[in-house]
């Protein structure tokens, strides 16, 4: 010490500033040290059928309520690629991509196919890739494409300049054909999500198609960051059409509605999450659709790593007699250190009354929340911290009692492939489990 006290100032300096980005580091990956308030809470939350629940929910993230549009979901990749790909071939203006993974293989050389037909066909195809989850895209499937006049993208590649922002990604599922037809949820562009779910290496997930305003909203998540990454401003009716419910016709009179008409039209919010504001509204959002539940409240995610304020509005609910499940990985995941992690919050869960299950069948991937007989949350975003303030993510919360049931429905089913844990037995694992449970969950600010 006292050799470092006789060095010269500027070693000094050099010695602190070390010591001091040391501590930084240390402070951002393992403490929440000025992130959340050291409470979060709502009083009264209106249940989510109801005009206040809605309003409070735009309000409070500061995005639209809006009604109209359809929904569809679709289960595993041969439901939901043969759909996709369908209308990409019968787009006439427009594709716009952006998802997190695209990975070499049969699916990739699928994709690359179909996009590039429909460049050499005169639709303008924009494809946005992660800097990291995109890393492995096929270079030859990019020039082929560029070369038949589609832009392929990549948001924050690796540079020695923005080192400090590589870690911020854009996670977001934003298919949007001609700016009317829209996909959502948690496949990418891999072989491992082609199949049934029927094996290991077929993964179990879910993508939602989307029609109308619903569509134009998923266009506003691709929208944003192809402006941040390419310059480009998407402008005109191509990408937003005005989807609008008419309420009068020429003469000034009130329009007849279609007689097919039956049941209310869908209300849902778009919920676009990006790491550059504090305000987090994806975190305050799921709050709000937690704390709203009168009867059911079933969450399915593939990476569970909840603040304790989102694990607090989930054990409330439970305590409070609803039926809370929530429906996560077995050792089939593909990050075992987050499955550890989310293993530290099961006993706190299961006391409170949470029913957990882990699937057995194969890495389960789909991202959805179903609210009592009403509404769902569904898109890119998993239940985690990275999902909430890290990462570039959307959602759609809609409010369709179809749609509720029929991911209720697919929910039901899954747990008939999952084995539930009870507190009883979850109490008896090791020594050795509990620490590295310990360990993992060190890190759960970076997760």
């Amino acid at each position: 010490m006292n050799e470092l006290l006789d060095a010269p100032w500027w070693v000094i300096t050099l010695f602190v500033i070390g010591i001091l980005a040391t501590i930084g580091v240390l402070i951002t990956m393992f403490f929440t040290l000025g992130r959340r308030p050291r409470k979060t809470w709502a009083e009264d939350v209106p249940a989510v059928d109801t005009e206040e629940f809605l309003l409070t929910a735009s309000g409070m993230i500061n995005a639209p309520l809006q009604r109209g549009g359809t929904t569809e979901l679709l289960n595993n990749g041969d439901e939901y690629f043969p759909r996709i790909l369908e209308d990409f071939r019968n787009a006439q203006k427009n594709i716009n991509f952006s998802a997190y993974i695209w990975e070499p293989g049969k699916c990739s050389e699928i994709f690359f196919a179909t996009l590039i037909e429909r460049a050499k066909a005169g639709v303008e195809v924009r494809v946005l890739l992660d800097g990291m989850g995109g890393f492995r895209t096929p270079r030859e499937g990019i020039k082929q494409l560029r070369a038949a006049g589609g832009i392929v993208k990549r948001f924050r590649p690796f540079h020695l300049g923005k080192i400090s922002r590589f870690y911020k990604r854009n996670h977001r599922r934003a298919i949007v054909i001609d700016g009317s037809i829209g996909y959502t949820g948690g496949a990418a562009v891999g072989d491992k999500w082609l199949g049934n779910a029927s094996n290991a290496k077929e993964w179990r997930d879910i993508m939602v198609r989307c029609t109308g305003c619903l569509a134009v909203n998923l266009q506003s998540a691709f929208s944003a960051p192809w402006a941040f990454v390419t310059g480009e401003i998407l402008t005109g009716a191509d990408f937003y059409p005005d989807f609008a419910p008419k309420l009068a016709n020429a003469d000034n009179e009130p329009a007849t509605p279609s007689p097919e008409k039956k049941k209310p039209e869908i209300r849902h919010i778009n919920v676009v999450s990006s790491p550059s504001g504090e305000e987090h509204p994806l975190r305050v959002f799921f709050i709000l659709t937690f704390l709203a539940a009168r009867k059911r409240l079933w969450i399915t995610t593939p990476y569970f790593v909840p603040d304790k304020h989102t694990r607090k509005s989930v054990a409330l609910r439970a305590q409070a007699g609803v039926d809370v499940r929530i429906l996560l990985p077995d050792s089939h995941t593909d990050a075992v250190p987050i499955r550890l992690a989310s293993h530290s919050y099961y006993e706190e869960l299961l006391s409170a009354g949470v029913r957990i299950y882990e699937y057995k069948k194969t890495m389960i991937h789909t991202k959805s929340i179903v609210v009592d007989d009403d509404w769902s949350v569904v898109g890119s975003a998993n239940m985690d911290i990275r999902s909430k303030e890290l990462n570039q993510e959307n959602v759609l919360g809609i409010l369709d009692p179809d749609l509720a049931m029929t991911l209720a429905g697919t929910f039901e089913r899954d747990l008939q492939d999952a084995q539930e844990i009870t507190l009883a037995d979850w109490q008896k694992r090791s020594i050795i489990q509990r620490l590295k449970e310990r360990l993992c969950v060190l890190f759960a600010e970076q997760y």
